[in-house]
């Protein structure tokens, strides 16, 4: 019981496993949490055979029992993108404001540090450009975008209440737009769509007129900021992301030319709430935690396209993600 120990929440998902893979190699104890509803396994079956790693199926927006030590907690269960939140709106506010408050009582039952992940979505449609962590937002708490927004807000004042009030020890990470392996292809989200509609054949869809921005980080260079911020002695909200802004209509052509292909750019209406320009300012990420970005956009986007393009033909074409089955309607 000499090394120390981490629970990991929405350990089969995109962030999440990556993360696991980052504690395992830095010689942690890892204990991988999730429901599966947005996860699978396939992204973490490579850490089952370790005795450093025990994965347990469990919805953390229920009672969350660990024995044992525990030292660190990072949270990072929740629906992550516009199609799952959308779909699943009630398991997204139960696990930002439930899940939270179970595994902040954990935290302080175990004496661990917790670690949340928050989201550049706190910041809505943002009137201030780019995003310090000092604005507060402009969010329509009750539009579509709002379970997942309000979720991750009140995740956030929750957290903080605990350290003010309780003196625990909490990290407070606003992720921005992330890509890499292990992506769900059909998640809705811009960057995978692009790349599995070329993968398709398919045109390649826009909404709006293309000239709202985005900013993407590699998952590689996000993980390492996650990594240096629980280990800081900062709790309050730093933004850890790419400050390289392009449009989504840049980045479409990106995409048609990384690909090869020669599909179209079409156009839709622009969702309601979608984010016109989402740049984070990291001035905190690079003054507190000696981080900034090092892998470079055309870099990151080749490894995930190669990552793609292992994908079956089932994963290729899939339209649901298995597990929301049985959920919906909860």
């Amino acid at each position: 019981m000499d090394k120390k120990r981490v629970l990991i929440t929405g350990a089969a998902g995109f962030l999440g496993s990556h993360l696991c893979d980052r504690f395992i190699k830095e010689g942690f104890y890892v204990i991988g949490m999730d429901n599966l509803i947005t996860g699978s396994l396939k992204n973490i079956e490579h850490l089952f055979g370790l005795e450093d790693f025990e994965f347990q199926h469990h919805d953390v927006s229920n009672y969350v029992h660990v024995s044992g030590q525990l030292d660190y907690i990072l949270h990072f269960a929740s629906p992550a993108s516009p199609i799952d939140y959308l779909k699943i709106p009630i398991q997204t506010l139960k696990v930002g404001s439930l899940g939270t408050h179970n595994l902040l009582g954990l935290a302080k039952t175990k004496g661990a540090r917790m670690l949340i992940a928050s989201t550049s979505e706190v910041y809505g449609d943002p009137l201030v450009h780019p995003q310090t962590e000092s604005y507060y937002g402009n969010v329509n708490p009750i539009g579509p975008r709002g379970v997942y927004d309000e979720a991750k807000r009140f995740q956030e004042a929750m957290t903080m209440a605990y350290h003010t009030y309780h003196g625990l020890e909490t990290r407070i990470v606003r992720i921005f737009n992330t890509y890499g392996p292990r992506m769900r292809l059909n998640d809705g989200r811009v960057l995978p769509a692009f790349i599995g509609q070329a993968l398709r054949g398919e045109d390649l869809t826009v909404f709006g007129d293309g000239s709202q921005t985005r900013s993407f980080c590699y998952v590689d260079d996000l993980i390492d900021g996650i990594y240096r911020l629980l280990f800081s002695d900062y709790a309050e909200p730093v933004n850890v992301g790419n400050p390289d802004e392009i449009t989504i209509k840049e980045f479409a052509e990106e995409i048609i030319k990384l690909t090869g292909t020669d599909q179209k750019v079409t156009y839709k209406p622009l969702p309601k709430d979608d984010p016109m320009q989402r740049q984070p300012d990291i001035t905190k990420a690079r003054e507190i935690l000696k981080w900034e970005p090092k892998v470079s956009r055309a870099d990151g986007l080749k490894i995930t396209y190669d990552y793609f393009k292992t994908l079956t033909q089932e994963e290729l074409f899939a339209k649901e993600h298995n597990s929301f089955e049985g959920y919906i309607k909860k």
